[in-house]
């Protein structure tokens, strides 16, 4: 509660043009912002410049946005979700999925680095044939951590439906993962 209330007073001063509570915002939910787009999108320029855009967004949203009892987050989630459909809008195809190598390591830790790598590399590639919506729940449930009812005030559902879609998902996914065995 005291967490909802400092972010709601963030917001609130956000709202009214002060610019530490913009910067505060930005540094709160850029993060978790970026994971979801990269996550939906597998290029990390493409996530790191509609994140970019989300945030300008938001920012030019700030004076009409109202505060209904949903968090902040749900909001910039739904914002990039728009920015996602766009994107693929502007390209006319769902583009191939790829990491970005990362810096060399060495030992063990380059080998949980490297394992760590095929599995995502392995989820995008699944993520990416399958529907938007299906995309959006299990991003927003397994990669953000979201709850089924946070998930629901993001996607404008019932938690119900939340869990409903999520089971659809997670079995197109496994289907997806075994064509690729």
């Amino acid at each position: 509660m005291a967490e909802q209330a400092e972010e709601r007073s963030w917001v609130e001063r956000a709202r009214q043009g002060d610019d530490e509570a913009i910067g505060w915002l930005y540094r709160r939910y850029a993060p978790a912002v970026f994971r979801y787009l990269f996550y939906r999108l597998g290029e990390r320029e493409v996530a790191e410049d509609l994140t970019s855009e989300v945030f300008v967004r938001a920012i030019e949203g700030l004076p009409r946005y109202q505060q209904r009892g949903l968090p902040f987050a749900a909001w910039l989630y739904r914002i990039a979700a728009a920015r996602v459909v766009d994107h693929y809008r502007r390209m006319r195809r769902r583009p191939a999925t790829r990491l970005q190598p990362e810096s060399a390591t060495s030992g063990e830790r380059a080998e949980q680095e490297a394992e760590s790598r095929l599995s995502a590399e392995e989820l995008q590639r699944g993520l990416a044939g399958l529907p938007p919506a299906y995309q959006q729940v299990i991003v927003l449930r397994f990669v953000e951590g979201l709850s089924h009812e946070e998930v629901a005030q993001v996607m404008g559902r019932s938690a119900g439906a939340v869990r409903v879609l999520q089971y659809r998902a997670l079995a197109a996914l496994r289907r997806q993962l075994e064509k690729g065995l």
